[in-house]
């Protein structure tokens, strides 16, 4: 089972019926490639070229969380990412956590059953190790990467985002609803074969192609 975009390219994809779910209010972009068990939350958005592979296993994807094109999150052992991240052009994601309010830089690489905590920023071309956990309020930098803790005037402007974070956030969501006024974005597919409609968190049901 697959979806067309308004050019018949196909994003997202049921394999042993499992199909993506995707929030009302998401939006997922033509070119990017979405399949299997993943549940995708509330004005989260992804941009084209974007691949997210939930074949092995299952990914989840909080609210407003910002996929620019080029990324790519798969994981062997389950990925979770909580809200209010951006992730940077072509990022690699094979990690097992991601907390809220992070920002990965672009062509950043998070590897295998690493976590990232809360408030930290991942450096462009930065590279998360195997098995690291990143604390909370950390910044990461260089290849392997290094975290440190955050200075205080860091501190600060990250607690100034936060708080103006929902403009900030805004931003993308704005721009991805521009591109759904023009009619370009990819409908969710939901199928009896892809699980119960009990299965959707609270609040979410199937839209109509």
């Amino acid at each position: 089972m697959s979806s067309a975009g308004p050019e018949g390219a196909r994003m997202l994809f049921t394999i042993e019926g499992k199909t993506p779910r995707i929030a009302p209010t998401a939006w997922i972009g033509p070119g990017s490639f979405v399949i299997g068990d993943v549940v995708i939350g509330e004005r989260s958005t992804v941009w084209p070229g974007a691949v997210i592979r939930g074949d092995f296993a299952p990914i989840r994807i909080g609210d407003d969380v910002h996929i620019e094109d080029n990324v790519v999150l798969h994981s062997g052992g389950g990925l979770t990412l909580g809200n209010n991240i951006t992730i940077g052009h072509s990022v690699v994601v094979h990690g097992k956590s991601i907390g809220n309010w992070v920002l990965l830089g672009n062509n950043c690489t998070v590897l295998d059953d690493s976590v990232i905590e809360d408030s930290c920023i991942i450096g462009a071309n930065a590279l998360v190790s195997p098995r690291e956990t990143i604390p909370t309020g950390s910044i990461v930098l260089g290849v392997p990467g290094v975290a440190t803790p955050a200075r205080p005037d860091q501190l600060e402007r990250r607690r100034s985002a936060q708080q103006s974070g929902a403009a900030w956030m805004s931003g993308y969501y704005g721009n991805a609803m521009r591109y759904r006024a023009a009619g370009i974005e990819e409908r969710q597919v939901w199928t009896p074969a892809s699980g119960a409609v009990g299965d959707l968190p609270p609040g979410w049901a199937p839209q109509p192609r």
